[in-house]
């Protein structure tokens, strides 16, 4: 999880950094084709036998968030500094944390529980919603951290039953899908420095999503979310570098206060299991 973080910090500043010349569509959906051409060679090392699955509804669905999760996240931070919209996707883990409670059945005590609110109430530090400081599409952020909460229950879900493989080629083939219908109406041919980057975003995102999936197999989804917040150490580095924006003072406190619930989630959840082991 953590190295699959780093790894979209990056792909979120390469998305960031062709918003001022490209549509927010025609990114992701070439974003998207990182994993498509990983799906594709496991479909021709496997055969059709990998999209075998015993939930093909969940499948089509982990894909339509991702795709969803991906546009709105590159549509919002095309009008919102990096550092800030990566503090506010951290909402997402307080998300996967509830709907593991709520849908997965996994155990989630009354601290845990606080670490979630406080958590919460640090996401509306860094939104300051009424304030008019973050941008609008601040909002637009917040729904795509909720498809990506979405889609990490869904790989729960799946990965007692699915192979991991069978669940990248359903994400690959549905998003890819999904966001080819809008890209029809907005496509402009890249020059040569655009198709670099775009490579790269490809590559990685693909990269990334493995990592992540793979997380969500050998761990509870409970224990690996909270490791999601090292993306704000990397956003503001991205941030800094690419295009010399810094987090305010508010952004820092909210994201330290969400950076802190999450810290005592980790350590709550390994106290837990060490006592179990004991």
């Amino acid at each position: 999880m953590l190295t699959g973080m780093f790894i979209f910090a990056a792909v979120d500043a390469g998305a960031k950094y062709l918003t001022d010349t490209m549509h927010p569509f025609q990114i992701v959906w070439t974003r998207q084709l990182g994993l498509l051409s990983g799906a594709i060679i496991l479909i021709a090392m496997k055969g059709v036998s990998i999209l075998k699955t015993t939930h093909p509804k969940l499948q089509v669905f982990r894909g339509v968030s991702a795709a969803g999760s991906a546009t709105l996240f590159i549509v919002g931070v095309s009008y919102v500094p990096l550092a800030d919209a990566v503090a506010i996707t951290f909402v997402a883990p307080f998300m996967v944390t509830m709907l593991g409670a709520l849908i997965l059945g996994e155990r989630v005590g009354l601290r845990r529980w606080t670490a979630v609110a406080l958590g919460f109430i640090g996401t509306l530090i860094v939104i300051r919603p009424g304030l008019g400081v973050v941008h609008p599409a601040a909002f637009l952020i917040m729904i795509a951290a909720a498809f990506f909460a979405i889609r990490q229950i869904i790989s729960r879900w799946l990965s007692d039953t699915d192979q991991t493989a069978t669940t990248i080629v359903y994400t690959a083939l549905v998003g890819s899908t999904v966001l080819t219908i809008p890209l029809l109406f907005v496509w402009e041919t890249p020059n040569s420095h655009e198709i670099k980057v775009l490579i790269a975003i490809a590559f990685l995102a693909g990269l990334g999503e493995v990592c992540v999936i793979k997380a969500l197999e050998v761990a509870m989804a409970v224990v690996v979310a909270p490791i999601q917040y090292s993306m704000m150490i990397w956003g503001t580095f991205y941030g800094f570098l690419l295009f010399d924006q810094l987090p305010d003072l508010w952004t820092l406190v909210g994201a330290i206060v969400i950076i802190a619930s999450g810290i005592y989630t980790l350590r709550r959840e390994y106290i837990l299991s060490r006592n179990k082991r004991a």
